[in-house]
């Protein structure tokens, strides 16, 4: 018999300190519709000054530990996923288990946490659902007899460069998911799709500054703050570092300094291309998975986008997975004749042979896609889709903004909250689970 394994409970932790987008639009010059109406953001959470990815972790943790009165010594592991981690070596998830034994050292001794395996993931945003992934597994193989709890942990504050076409989807926060056997939430079955491609559409690489550079910029501010600096003043610095008790100092003590920055290099349109090619991809691997599962007949299931009665994805921002999901959409639609009226209607998807070879021929090819994506997502067909499967996901990212690893649980909890509210009874329904990773990863 399969094991029944998932989510038996979800807790997170949101900074009470925000940005209203309206008042972002005015401070930028930006154009508050758009950001608004045409990309569903309301706001964005901002740490305090006394939070980061550890602390606001450790507050989601202690909600489900407290709320489930669970025993430490009980819970077998915490896997954090985050791209938000506050040390190159050591594990964020360390620094969480710290303030947990601290506040449960009276009651359960200081060592409670003692046996718990810890440890970080990271793939960008999708490092949560791959600490997910192995927690369900590890889990399902302890059997229902060794009832083992995990915990997932999601953390992240999401950063942009100021002033950079990604400020306006920043956000933070932290949550905590327990997986157990005979969830009361949601049941995972062992089955996953999964598309991987090594891509460059969002990065936050180590740079690289020259001693040159750093010398030549600080006497550059000493010029424009009125300073009367000598004529080859920059050769003559350079001829003496080595010679200079400054030579150990972090700045000189190689030819180049590396410097990790929070905020990532990215482009947008590009990252948008690999999201829903991941997805696609995800979900061609996941129902060819399912149909040799037997889990899956074509030829006599609805199809799976229609058996699911919330689909819940990352959300950068609060409209992407409308502007995302018209692929999938119309691969599981293909060859049915509600597909034959949406052609009707827009005409023929693109087809890659139609183009020039090269690389001009494949982006056009790209644009063409890019344009036929759009004209799926304004049909009538696809919008009742989105209304009925995808629209309640997207109500808690609009007021909290980007969490990275956290956005797809975000959604998620967005889509049950909003169903317990409206009296909807969700028992025995299925739910599309979908997650993103830049560089680039979906399952």
């Amino acid at each position: 018999m399969v094991p029944s394994v998932g989510i038996d409970d979800i807790a997170i932790h949101i900074p009470r300190l925000y940005f209203d987008i309206k008042d972002f639009a005015e401070f930028r010059g930006a154009d508050y519709g758009k950001l608004n109406r045409g990309l569903g953001l309301s706001a964005m959470a901002i740490p305090d000054v006394h939070e980061d990815t550890a602390t606001m972790g450790a507050n989601a943790v202690a909600r489900v530990i407290d709320r489930n009165k669970i025993e430490p010594g009980k819970i077998g592991r915490i896997y954090l996923g985050t791209e938000s981690a506050l040390d190159g070596s050591k594990p964020t998830a360390t620094y969480i288990m710290d303030m947990l034994e601290q506040r449960y050292a009276k009651k359960h001794g200081d060592d409670c946490f003692r046996n718990c395996d810890v440890v970080d993931m990271t793939f960008a945003c999708i490092g949560a659902v791959d600490a997910m992934h192995n927690t369900l597994d590890w889990v399902a193989r302890g059997g229902p007899d060794q009832d083992r709890i995990g915990i997932v942990v999601f953390a992240d504050n999401a950063k942009y460069d100021l002033g950079s076409s990604g400020e306006y989807t920043q956000g933070a926060g932290g949550g905590a998911i327990l997986i157990r056997h005979n969830p009361r939430l949601l049941v995972i079955p062992d089955i996953w799709g999964v598309s991987t491609m090594p891509v460059h559409d969002f990065f936050k690489p180590r740079r690289e500054i020259s001693r040159r550079s750093i010398v030549d910029t600080v006497l550059e501010l000493a010029s424009e703050a009125g300073q009367n600096l000598r004529k080859n003043l920059s050769e003559k610095i350079m001829r003496m570092i080595d010679k200079s008790d400054k030579r150990d100092h972090t700045l000189f003590e190689s030819e180049t300094l590396k410097v990790h920055k929070d905020t990532p290099v990215f482009d947008g349109a590009f990252s948008n291309r690999c999201y829903s090619e991941s997805v696609k991809y995800a979900f061609i691997n996941f129902r060819s998975k399912a149909m040799s599962a037997g889990r899956y007949n074509p030829d006599e299931d609805k199809i799976l986008t229609d058996q699911w009665a919330r689909i819940i994805v990352h959300l950068p921002y609060a409209f992407q997975a409308k502007r995302m999901f018209p692929d999938v959409f119309r691969h599981d639609r293909r060859n049915l004749p509600v597909w034959d009226d949406i052609e009707s209607e827009i005409g023929p998807e693109p087809i890659r042979e139609n183009f020039p070879e090269g690389i001009a021929g494949d982006s056009e090819f790209e644009s063409a896609n890019d344009g036929y994506r759009r004209m799926i997502s304004k049909t009538d067909q696809f919008k009742q889709f989105v209304e009925e499967r995808i629209e309640k996901t997207q109500r808690a990212s609009s007021m909290v903004g980007n969490q990275y690893t956290g956005s797809i649980f975000l959604a998620l909890m967005s889509a049950l909250e909003s169903d317990f509210n409206e009296n909807q009874d969700m028992k025995g329904s299925r739910i599309g689970l979908c997650g993103y990773g830049s560089g680039a990863k979906a399952k």
